[in-house]
């Protein structure tokens, strides 16, 4: 069963060119920002994104530490980050990617001097052909 929220204690370091942070219970998740706001933004997406690819690897998730356990390097600020994972799972899968057609040189012409969309054309077409709304 997916969780809605997951909630994971993060170490901030504060330096000179800007703060890195840390989450103890998931290794390799190490956003950073210039500012304590982007900070924060980035660690709730780099949670999100993290949890999100152990949710699609069917890896195990591990509990979060709790605050009472929690021991921090000196200098580090210890906070809590809390992701919410349906608009998470949602962009992710839901993101708009790139894709390279080739067309007959007098097709692009045609379809260029009508000012067609391109994107919605080939989204429509895939739609149609897949049988998905």
């Amino acid at each position: 069963m997916e969780k809605t929220y997951y909630s994971y204690p993060a170490y901030f370091y504060y330096d000179e060119d800007g703060i890195s942070i840390e989450f103890p219970d998931l290794p390799g998740c190490l956003p950073c920002g210039a500012s304590t706001e982007e900070a924060f933004k980035n660690a709730r997406e780099a949670l999100g994104l993290h949890l999100f690819g152990l949710e699609q690897e069917h890896e195990p998730i591990p509990a979060p530490t709790p605050v009472k356990d929690l021991h921090p390097e000196p200098g580090a600020v210890a906070a809590m980050v809390e992701v919410y994972m349906p608009s998470v799972r949602y962009a992710a899968v839901n993101k708009a990617v790139n894709r390279t057609v080739t067309l007959p040189a007098w097709l692009n012409a045609a379809a260029v001097e009508r000012n067609v969309n391109f994107s919605q054309v080939l989204q429509d077409a895939l739609k149609r052909q897949l049988g998905v709304r």
